[in-house]
């Protein structure tokens, strides 16, 4: 089949269609006779009425004869011209008898046969489908056993390392270490790998063996894959990369095929890296796809593990892989051996921050006004791929607008743009907009009068998104604990809402609907996960765990009787109306301030720092020596502006 040639399947085709035709008994253009003509059914009774018929032969609804020619142009009247035509298929009872009276000799052919080839011609079109799919079908299969068999086709390595073919050369990255910024823990973890890869003999002289793999572990947008790239830009050494998911097919052993391909190549070509994206996909727990031993998700699984532990002590080969579920991967695969070296890679800090924007502003113009330490300082809680969105969406912003350079006024909207989504366009009424003013300003008041609640950063009654109002906070310096002191705070900073609105407007609204499903979670983590009560105690009551990458907790099965969850309840909503109670003080003793904040909000619809402080006075005098201390009271514009995402349902609230 592999020496047909390519244009053989089309002149089957033609065939086919050809045969087709001339059995259905298609009239060719010049068939025939060269004096028969095709004549309508009227002009042949015309004909017969003009006695200028001279024989018919009846074939089925098919009438054939001879015309004699006019005495005028052939004396003697004789047939000079054959002719046939179509007699109607509801049959003309007047035929034969006028026939008979022109005295027209008559002869009667046999129909064609309805058998054999009318039953052939109707199972043509199927069997030429048939013929044809199971050309394009055979072609696919070849192609794949093609690629597993060392023969040319689409299914071998050409397909498993970017569309390259075998015999080709695979490209070495040109990322460094220099483009990968603030990620400096996993940079060192995986420095001395370089140094492995460029110098194997230094460490088996001495009888040391590199780690086989390493698992590249953290949430997503945090680099894993250009943190492998970089790698192997680093040490100048081929790079194949694919991500899990490409090594399954719909044949079992084709994904195993292509693991064992893969591995095969990299060793051929050594020292070199394999890096598998998204590990999860193939690399989940046996035992729980529907085919068990024979899925082929498990083939292509325990092919990754033969190949990595049959890895020789001379083999510079280094595995990579990368995933956001560490939790679903096989034990096998982390055990040492296979992946030996596990390495985390957190969401950046402050100063990491500011490297990344670095980074991704080098090639952009910046006007003097920009400060990148102030952008990353209001930014916390961004990845590397959120940070490079945003510079992104700075430089789109700039150029709609005919800029010649980002300035700060372009990463600020932005900014607000990824936390609080676009503004958007509602006809509120001014009983509604007052109702929003009056909770915005409670979570204000709340947030700039408590001692250890998070600095203000703007309050807003512009719908944004899914919110119809919104107040953000962001912390001055970066948190690894919360103290209790710190959660109590920011319990009362998201009750104040509600509690602005019983107290000013003497009834509540569901506008309060997202605070209190923060207050709730917030409240019973305090009691059930960390010990903050004093009737339940130090102990573990919790119904779900947190995932340390995906950011949502995920239920677990109750491990406490019914008595000790009442108690939680009792303990959380006896911390909930603690809070309340505490932030109806704050609202009723500065109501003339919240009055004043109120009336400025619904003028001016959005407030920063400086204007909160203006309508409700400075900060309480222990907040601002805290603020001077740590170097950072440099006033609302210089301060952080923005919130982040995992702020936004808790620092920062929204009403609607």
């Amino acid at each position: 089949m592999n020496g047909w040639p390519k244009w053989l399947p089309a002149v089957v085709l033609v065939g086919l269609v050809l045969l087709f035709a001339l059995f259905a008994g298609v009239q060719w253009p010049g068939a025939g006779s060269g004096t028969s003509q095709a004549i309508p059914y009227t002009e042949f009774k015309s004909h017969l009425a003009a006695n200028r018929v001279a024989s018919v032969t009846l074939k089925g609804n098919r009438l054939t004869g001879k015309l004699r020619a006019p005495a005028a142009a052939t004396p003697g009247g004789q047939p000079v011209t054959t002719f046939v035509t179509e007699v109607p298929s509801f049959g003309d009872p007047a035929l034969l008898p006028a026939l008979e009276k022109a005295d027209v000799p008559i002869t009667v052919a046999p129909a064609e046969e309805s058998g054999g080839w009318r039953i052939v011609m109707g199972l043509l079109p199927w069997l030429l489908f048939l013929g044809i799919y199971w050309w394009f079908w055979r072609r696919m299969y070849r192609n794949i056993a093609g690629g597993l068999d060392g023969m040319p086709g689409q299914g071998g390595l050409g397909s498993l390392v970017g569309g390259k073919e075998q015999d080709e050369t695979v490209s070495v990255p040109q990322v460094t270490f220099d483009d990968v910024a603030g990620q400096d823990n996993a940079k060192r973890e995986v420095t001395e790998l370089v140094d492995f890869l460029r110098n194997p003999d230094k460490y088996t002289r001495l009888g040391a063996e590199v780690p086989r793999g390493v698992l590249l572990m953290g949430p997503p947008g945090t680099g894993k894959t250009l943190l492998a790239r970089a790698l192997a830009g680093e040490a100048q050494v081929p790079f194949y990369s694919i991500s899990a998911s490409e090594f399954i097919e719909v044949f079992v052993g084709v994904g195993a095929s292509r693991v064992r391909r893969m591995f095969d190549e990299a060793k051929a070509r050594q020292p070199s890296i394999i890096f598998i994206d998204e590990l999860d996909s193939v690399g989940r727990v046996r035992g729980t796809g529907f085919g068990g031993g024979h899925d082929e998700r498990e083939q292509t699984l325990n092919q990754i593990l033969a190949e990595m532990d049959g890895f020789e002590g001379h083999e510079s080969v280094i595995v990579l892989a990368a995933t956001n579920r560490p939790d679903v991967l096989d034990p096998a695969l982390l055990r040492p051996g296979r992946f030996d070296r596990h390495v985390t890679l957190d969401l950046p800090d402050k100063a990491a921050r500011e490297a990344i924007l670095k980074v991704h502003t080098r090639k952009m113009p910046l006007a003097p006004d920009v400060d990148l330490a102030v952008i990353a300082a209001g930014t916390p809680g961004f990845s590397g791929a959120d940070l490079k969105n945003l510079a992104n969406e700075a430089a789109m912003l700039a150029a709609r607008e005919g800029g010649d350079a980002l300035t700060m006024a372009h990463f600020d909207a932005m900014r607000d743009r990824i936390m609080m989504g676009t503004v958007r366009t509602l006809a509120i009424q001014p009983e509604e907009r007052h109702r929003l003013a009056v909770h915005e300003s409670g979570h204000v008041a709340c947030a700039h009068f408590l001692l250890e609640a998070d600095p203000l950063y703007k309050v807003t009654i512009i719908p944004r998104g899914k919110a119809l109002g919104a107040t953000h906070q962001l912390p001055e310096d970066e948190r690894h604990t919360l103290p209790e002191s710190y959660l109590h705070d920011r319990l009362a900073v998201m009750l104040g809402g509600r509690v602005a609105e019983k107290e000013l407007l003497g009834s509540v609204s569901s506008g309060a609907d997202d605070d209190i499903r923060g207050i709730t979670a917030l409240a019973r983590a305090m009691v059930a996960r960390w010990g903050m009560s004093e009737t339940v105690g130090p102990v573990d009551l919790r119904d779900s765990e947190e995932h340390p990458f995906l950011g949502r907790e995920i239920a677990q099965p109750r491990r406490f009787s019914e008595s000790a969850a009442h108690e939680v309840d009792k303990a959380v909503r006896a911390l909930i109306m603690a809070e309340e109670a505490r932030a109806a003080e704050i609202i009723r003793t500065h109501r003339a301030s919240v009055e004043r904040l109120i009336a400025r909000l619904e003028q001016e619809e959005s407030l920063d720092r400086a204007a909160i402080e203006e309508a409700l006075g400075p900060p309480p005098l222990k907040k601002r020596k805290a603020r001077r201390s740590s170097g950072k009271d440099r006033g609302a514009d210089e301060g952080p502006r923005a919130a982040t995402a995992d702020q936004r349902g808790t620092a920062g609230t929204a009403a609607g």
